[in-house]
């Protein structure tokens, strides 16, 4: 896909794509290759996936949860007995919490 490996013989039209494509993967490399944007992509793939997969329980405010000094994160309880808890390292890059032992998922607002 590299623009400066094409045969002379390609239509213009698969040149316009393979350029595109060289595009999109240089923008992956530069993504991927940094740890601190590759964490930001890994974050929102997982939220995108929770959201598609995991119904959305509740919107809750980190003040609305309890602070466990002991384990060092929030937590609230699930309706169905089981509970919801992030790291307080974790509040800043997470908005989407999944219960421990049920399919539903909060969103922390912040």
């Amino acid at each position: 896909y590299h623009p400066d490996k094409q045969k002379a013989d390609v239509p213009a039209g698969e040149v316009e794509e393979r350029v595109q494509r060289f595009i999109e993967i240089d923008q992956a490399w530069k993504i991927l290759g940094n740890e601190e944007t590759k964490k930001e992509y890994d974050l929102q793939q997982r939220e995108d996936n929770l959201t598609k997969e995991w119904p959305l329980h509740a919107q809750i405010y980190l003040e609305d949860m309890s602070w466990n000094e002991d384990e060092q994160c929030y937590s609230l309880s699930c309706r169905c007995g089981g509970s919801y808890a992030v790291s307080k390292s974790e509040t800043k890059d997470t908005s989407l919490v999944c219960c421990d032992t049920c399919s539903l998922v909060i969103e922390i607002l912040q």
